[in-house]
């Protein structure tokens, strides 16, 4: 029985770019057996798709806006079968060094049919980037965050989520319409999104954006604490001694 063909997936954000690699494609189909199941214009659409069509490869543009193709990279993993990922970029030399070093494959535009051939050729023998390896590569903060919901990505855009609240082994992503359940640490979204949120608790981080007062209660035993006061839920969430700082902090901000 031959082989089944290779199913690839094109990602970038320029229609002529993206022809181009399908012509590219029909080049090699000579000597390699594949099929292109769909082109995407953006991260966020390749998703969309992966979640319904069954794919090999991705070949996918790195500077994209919206969602740039390393981020894309970090939510593919989470796809019950991710499939291998090769970048393809414009980037100078200096600019695609860590890429190198960690043995993570790429084409620099304007790619060529031998080249991709060769890249095609690789792909049984490859595996899925790992986080570790797309940890090392220098990346903006993602604008999404991905769960994983009946064998489906979901992504949640960073500007709609009120609080990250680490419960056991997951953590709970508010937004104003729902919970989502997300496996990630939260000293790890701390240090990625610092800007945006504000930890008033061990186990939890607000955005500042969200926070709309602080009050102060006084629980039955008579011990006084703060909790933070939200826009978009009704809940109130505690502040730790430890972090009560941010109280007055916050306060200065609102008042300048």
């Amino acid at each position: 029985m031959a082989d089944a063909p290779l199913k690839v997936l094109i990602v970038d954000d320029e229609a002529p770019a993206r022809r181009r690699l399908r012509e590219l494609l029909d080049d090699c189909t000579a000597a390699l057996p594949l099929v292109v199941v769909g082109e995407a214009a953006s991260g966020r659409e390749a998703l969309t798709l992966l979640g319904t069509t069954p794919t090999d490869l991705v070949l996918s543009d790195i500077h994209m806006p919206d969602m740039d193709g390393i981020e894309l990279a970090r939510h593919l993993l989470k796809l019950p079968v991710p499939p291998i990922l090769i970048f393809t970029t414009a980037y100078h030399e200096h600019a695609i060094a860590a890429f190198e070093v960690h043995a993570i494959d790429y084409l620099v535009k304007p790619v060529r049919v031998q080249r991709l051939l060769a890249a095609l050729q690789q792909v049984p023998r490859l595996r899925p980037l790992s986080e570790g390896k797309l940890d090392r590569l220098p990346a903006a903060a993602r604008r999404f965050l991905s769960v994983t919901e009946r064998s489906r990505v979901v992504l949640v855009a960073i500007e709609e989520v009120i609080y990250l609240k680490a419960e056991l082994k997951y953590i709970t992503i508010r937004t104003a319409d729902r919970e989502f359940l997300l496996e990630e640490s939260l000293t790890r979204l701390e240090e990625e999104f610092g800007q945006r949120f504000v930890r008033v608790h061990r186990n939890c981080l607000v955005a500042r954006e969200a926070i709309r007062g602080f009050e102060r209660r006084v629980s039955a035993d008579g011990d006084a604490h703060w909790e933070v006061l939200l826009r978009g839920v009704t809940e109130a969430l505690p502040v730790s001694r430890r972090q009560q700082f941010i109280v007055r902090e916050i306060g200065r901000e609102s008042s300048a």
